[in-house]
């Protein structure tokens, strides 16, 4: 996002100001560009927050998302337009009105999910009502991996935000399928999974996503028999994950008061019984029901649960000190690629026939600085920031780029960087491809 900014900044007009905690942080990041310039920024310093502000004709946030409304509130009195990446949440909804009335673009969801997946859903529904067609059924999948070349015994380590992938999946997940909806809760989530093909890339596993109801009515597809969202993982780890749940490793809801100096395998036999006359290992596949020299304890293994590895974390939740163990081996290492996986796949009635549209899109990181993380996030927020700079997007108010004056020309653009969908189309008869 921000080397796009300078790139385009002489044609713009602008100046981009890159603003961190560690300065250090923002100076590597605009290095000596004419039209760059590096500050230290602290967010809960009210002064030099508004100062900030007031110098902006736009504001980028890539902050943690609670903190997106302290900047908000600032941009709506200031009268200076805002770009997230982040989900709109309650709070941030509320502000459309006053956006609206002070002619203000506070678009929020257009990193890659959110942001790719609504553009590229929008396109794909209007093109083929465009077309005169019916849509019936729209399932989407996206998945932040590492890069099948760098992956490790579980075929994930952390490109993007950890603490989320911890808490992945809390709660119920509810979707359409049928014409029905559907309730998944948090146990059984992992256990749940279905099989998905994408084209040169390989099969991957898919687990439900929190909430595909919603989407029903954000993407004007009230009356389709089925709407179906969910993450995508490599084979095998669901299953691994299962057994966190299970073992309720993945728990937020309290402290473990002595948990600094636990070992790892004190906080795992926190949560199983060692059974009479059975190893440690043994007791393991016992309680998980696994053989002892299946892929689930090799996971394990790879994570070392067992070992006498001290935990330092003090009062910790058991989802804190899990994410703790899961920083030392998930490691993304300078050599290592990532990848972001997305596929929709939709159906439709069209001349009296059953038709089904796939589109899959597949990035890999260049390197440590443009991961496929950093582009399928940076550049779609990067692209609308310029298109607001430049007067081309009317709508005002708390927006998400579900409207074509916003989505096309980022999806255009996003081509030229070799994020793109390709399709497939497939007739249906009697529920099987033709």
């Amino acid at each position: 996002m921000i080397q796009y900014l300078l790139d385009h900044a002489v044609d713009g007009g602008w100046e981009v100001v890159v603003g961190d905690m560690q300065a250090e942080l923002a100076i590597a990041k605009v290095g000596d560009h004419p039209q760059g310039r590096a500050v230290r920024f602290d967010v809960m310093d009210e002064t030099l927050r508004r100062d900030s502000i007031t110098q902006a004709d736009l504001v980028i946030s890539l902050l943690p998302p609670h903190m997106h409304m302290i900047v908000a509130k600032d941009c709506l009195t200031l009268k200076t337009h805002l770009v997230t990446a982040s989900y709109v949440s309650d709070e941030m909804a509320a502000l459309n009105d006053a956006a609206k009335a002070a002619d203000l673009i506070f678009l929020n969801e257009v990193g890659v999910d959110p942001g790719i997946d609504h553009m590229s859903t929008m396109e794909m529904i209007e093109r083929v009502r465009g077309l005169g067609g019916k849509i019936t059924s729209f399932r989407s999948y996206c998945g932040a991996l590492v890069a099948p070349e760098s992956a490790n015994e579980w075929g994930y380590k952390f490109t993007w935000a950890p603490r989320n992938v911890i808490l992945a999946g809390q709660g119920t997940a509810r979707y359409r399928r049928g014409g029905s909806i559907k309730y998944l809760p948090y146990q059984r989530l992992f256990s749940r999974i279905e099989e998905v093909e994408v084209p040169g890339t390989g099969t991957f596993e898919a687990y439900a996503n929190r909430d595909s109801v919603k989407y029903l009515k954000l993407y004007t597809l009230e009356d389709v028999q089925t709407l179906y969202r969910a993450t995508l993982r490599y084979p095998g780890y669901c299953k691994m994950w299962d057994a966190f749940v299970q073992m309720g490793l993945t728990d937020s809801s309290y402290k473990i008061p002595d948990s600094e100096g636990m070992t790892y395998r004190d906080f795992l036999f926190s949560f199983i019984n060692p059974q009479p006359g059975l190893s440690d290992r043994e007791s393991l596949a016992f309680f998980l029901d696994e053989f002892q020299d299946g892929e689930v304890l090799r996971k394990l293994d790879h994570l070392g649960l067992l070992s006498d590895t001290r935990i330092t974390l003090k009062e910790a939740s058991p989802a804190d000190i899990l994410e703790y163990i899961l920083l030392h081996k998930w490691v993304f290492e300078d050599d290592d690629t990532d990848m972001v996986v997305m596929q929709h796949q939709l159906e439709y009635e069209l001349d009296g026939m059953q038709r089904k549209l796939v589109a899959s899109m597949v990035d890999k990181g260049r390197d440590q600085n443009h991961t496929a993380i950093s582009r399928t996030v940076g550049l779609p927020a990067a692209i609308a920031a310029k298109h607001i700079l430049a007067g081309n997007i009317k709508s005002r108010g708390v927006l998400i780029p579900i409207v074509q004056d916003i989505y096309a020309p980022i999806l255009k653009e996003l081509e030229a960087f070799d994020i793109c969908f390709t399709e497939q189309e497939f007739l249906v008869r009697a529920g099987e491809l033709v």
